[in-house]
């Protein structure tokens, strides 16, 4: 079984043309064995015994005429009666060898019959068989009697016709349903296409739906999706920019204020510095969580060159003190949302540059079934993440302990994630080969 799953056709396309022709394959292939075993078979036979009944009285009467002008009256008259050119030798025996070759049923028929019919010595010369005749050879007491058989009289050319509307009823019976599956495949392709665009944050717009009624009824149902999803994406936006805003009166009245104790309260100035940390702090949660839901949908994605990002986010980096190296050959040009995936990797350096002293970055083109993709690693000389802990860090707010990536907000990862699963990528955290963390990102390509 898996065998034959690994040779049956994989795409709606191939399996609707199999089921379609694997029927009338397996029909013409029983309607040609009950002709080749009935029709042909008994025709054939009944061929055979008529040329074999004809030898036979030729026979007969050549071995009864012992004048030659009897003999040429029977030639001329079998010629003309019956399409059988006789020619008498006499004198001469039949050669023991080559042997007859037997080439198919109605050659078998005709050894048969002639066998039946005969009762002496005969040979059918199939080796000098044309398309026009047959020589067979009767052995008489006086000499050998050279039989030339017309092939129409052995062979008939229903066959050929018979065979040939089975291959042009099958040939055209095929290309119909090629032409008709095809246009019947090509909406739900369209429709595939549009949501893989959608899933990367493209905006494919409607979809026209055509083809059958329930390929219609899907396209349909995939437009009303995306414009609920839409609307829904729309009324989140607004109103965590509506929070956003909110929040940022009374943050800022609380700094303001907390500024003016610290002046009136000179001995009171470290705690009020603690307390504005932590009212930065809440400032920079809102923004990185109003950026992790909004997620930058309103980008298109444009043809990017990935390792220009990745030299831009490492200098990024070193400007902010991290020693950061980069390992790549471009261009490799992708089509991606720039600021998405510039702010992906610049989440990922300054992941690693809390916890490690040198990053490394590196993209390379890979082979994957399926097709392509860009692999990219960011690597650090970090402490790491345990490998049962690694699933957590994903999940929004989470913080590990301090040694294992705390101090902050716990969305840098978050929002990493769903930037390159909105490219239709992929990203894990593994062990790296310098000690700490690696981060490979999967971008199909």
């Amino acid at each position: 079984m898996t065998a034959l799953k690994r040779v049956l056709p994989r795409s709606l396309f191939g399996r609707s043309v199999l089921i379609i022709v694997t029927p009338l394959v397996v029909l013409q292939a029983v309607a040609l064995q009950m002709f080749y075993g009935t029709h042909w078979e008994v025709v054939s036979r009944r061929l055979a015994h008529a040329v074999a009944g004809d030898v036979s009285l030729a026979a007969a009467m050549i071995e009864q005429s012992k004048r030659e002008e009897d003999r040429d009256w029977l030639v001329r008259q079998f010629l003309h009666r019956t399409d059988l050119a006789l020619r008498f030798a006499e004198g001469e025996t039949l050669p023991s060898f080559p042997r007859d070759v037997l080439e198919g049923p109605t050659e078998a028929e005709l050894r048969a019959a002639l066998a039946e019919r005969l009762g002496l010595p005969f040979r059918i010369d199939w080796s000098s068989r044309t398309d026009r005749e047959v020589h067979i050879q009767v052995q008489l007491p006086e000499g050998v009697l050279h039989v030339e058989a017309p092939a129409k009289r052995l062979f008939t050319g229903t066959v050929t016709v018979f065979v040939i509307w089975l291959i042009g009823s099958a040939t055209l019976l095929f290309a119909i349903a090629v032409l008709f599956m095809r246009n019947q495949v090509k909406p739900l392709r369209r429709l595939a296409a549009a949501a893989e665009a959608f899933g990367k944050g493209a905006e494919p717009g409607p979809i026209k739906p055509e083809g059958a009624t329930e390929v219609r009824q899907a396209a349909a149902a995939f437009n009303r999706m995306q414009e609920r999803i839409r609307r829904f994406l729309a009324q989140r936006t607004e109103m965590l920019a509506g929070v956003s805003h909110d929040l940022r009166t009374p943050l800022t009245r609380m700094r303001l204020a907390l500024a003016v104790l610290a002046r009136r309260n000179p001995e009171e100035a470290e705690d009020l510095a603690a307390l504005e940390q932590d009212v930065a702090e809440m400032e920079r949660m809102i923004e990185g969580y109003l950026a992790f839901a909004r997620g930058e949908a309103a980008e298109q994605a444009q043809p990017t060159d990935i390792v220009a990002l990745l030299r831009e986010a490492a200098e990024k980096g070193r400007s902010a003190g991290a020693a950061v190296e980069v390992t790549a050959v471009g261009p490799i040009v992708l089509p991606l949302r720039a600021d998405s995936m510039r702010r992906c990797l610049t989440n990922l350096i300054d992941n690693a540059r809390r916890h490690a002293h040198s990053v490394w970055l590196a993209a390379r083109r890979v082979a994957r079934p399926g097709g392509g993709a860009v692999e990219i690693t960011v690597d650090d000389d970090g402490p790491g993440i345990p490998p049962d802990r690694r699933e957590d860090v994903f999940r929004p707010f989470v913080r590990l302990g301090e040694g294992s990536g705390g101090g902050h907000t716990g969305l840098g990862l978050t929002i990493a994630r769903d930037i390159v699963r909105a490219h239709g990528g992929e990203i894990l955290l593994e062990d790296s080969p310098h000690g700490g963390l690696r981060a490979r990102i999967r971008l199909p390509a």
